[in-house]
């Protein structure tokens, strides 16, 4: 069996008393002091994750522009240098490949940032993507070349409400000139690094791309300071399920659509071909099967991933994709892929937890609103 990889910060987690646990392929923490007392400080102050399980890869050349707009759903065309995008990859069925930001350098230069757990699919069918025809040329692949640089790459997530002033006062990495989604290349005691203001917690904050070095030495100053939380992928994934974020395996899979999941805001039909292109428009256009939803119970029981929701006559319906006793709501809730002729807000439902039927109620998928700084 095959040993899971370790960030370069593996050795602090495991000094700090973290919870360990496979991720991704990735020995990763899962909390510290405890998932609540991390999700609180994201909310009210700043956490700090160590995310450098993410993936990158580097797309350049002079069709870099045509390329990535070919495999992303996103339009990348119109935005400026120094600016991020949300978007998918998507298969010819218009399944999701995954979800990703993409960091626009210049026209004939991108950043794709993939989820842990997809990195070795990913790679293989971005690659396999460079050989299909480029729409603009027939006949001909794209002149592009890509680099895997996840190996070289490390990467912490700074996010709440007082993330600029730490970042700015504790790593000395001037920060207030960057607007949501947008990025800068800069420097930290010498050293190249990337910072963006994006994150995955509805909370304004940054993400930091460097050497493995240069984020050991950001985590010490930042653990040093006090100022911030050490934060597991616990909260964060409480956190990123309260305001609505999808997350790969849960509310996005290969055989889950963006029109499915709701994200068709990230999905340009308008502009040039794109994989995936033909089956998202033919879906939008006749209505999905199943729609992603939010679901609240009356009860304090927690909804699971996998539940099963049922109809008021007790026909299966959908099931559940995440599911918490919210921490910052205070609710049952839940994200559920339901068929759509359940999906409508205030729809009687209910979940299957163990042997009982528990009655819920279809809400909106963003249970508490999202606080970053436009």
């Amino acid at each position: 069996m095959e040993e899971n990889k370790k960030t370069c910060l593996y050795d602090r987690h495991v000094a700090q008393g973290a919870l360990m646990s496979p991720f991704g392929g990735f020995d990763m923490p899962i909390q510290y002091r405890g998932i609540i007392e991390e999700h609180n400080a994201v909310r009210n102050a700043c956490g700090v994750f160590d995310v450098s399980h993410m993936g990158e890869v580097i797309v350049t050349g002079r069709d870099a522009t045509r390329f990535v707009n070919y495999i992303f759903s996103n339009d990348v065309t119109p935005a400026s240098a120094g600016q991020c995008l949300y978007g998918m990859m998507l298969n010819a069925d218009g399944g999701v490949v995954d979800d990703l930001l993409v960091y626009k350098f210049s026209e004939t230069k991108y950043l794709l940032v993939i989820n842990a757990s997809n990195i070795a699919k990913d790679e293989a069918w971005i690659e396999e993507r460079m050989n299909d025809d480029n729409p603009d040329t027939p006949g001909h692949p794209f002149r592009v070349d890509v680099e895997m640089v996840s190996d070289v790459t490390s990467e912490l997530a700074v996010q709440g409400p007082e993330a600029e002033k730490v970042v700015g006062e504790v790593l000395g990495i001037g920060c207030s000139d960057l607007t949501f989604y947008t990025f800068k290349e800069t420097t930290f005691k010498g050293h190249d690094i990337l910072i963006s203001r994006t994150g995955y917690t509805g909370e304004d904050g940054f993400e930091i791309y460097g050497a493995d070095g240069d984020i050991v030495a950001m985590w010490d100053l930042l653990m040093e300071s006090g100022r911030c939380e050490p934060c597991g992928l616990g909260c964060r994934d409480t956190l990123r399920f309260e305001v609505g974020l999808p997350l790969y395996g849960d509310e996005l899979a290969d055989d889950i659509t963006p029109v499915e999941a709701c994200l068709t805001m990230f999905v340009k039909l308008d502009k040039a071909p794109f994989m995936g292109r033909d089956k998202v428009a033919a879906q939008k256009a006749a209505g999905a099967p199943r729609k992603l939803v939010g679901i609240e119970l009356a009860d304090r029981a927690v909804p699971r991933h996998g539940y099963e929701v049922l109809d008021t006559d007790g026909e299966v319906v959908g099931h559940v994709t995440t599911g918490y006793q919210s921490i910052s709501v205070g609710k049952s809730i839940a994200m559920a892929l339901v068929d759509s002729r359940y999906a409508a807000l205030g729809t009687p439902l209910g979940v299957r937890i163990r042997r009982k039927v528990f009655p819920c109620v279809v809400v909106g998928k963003k249970f508490y609103k999202k606080s970053y700084k436009k």
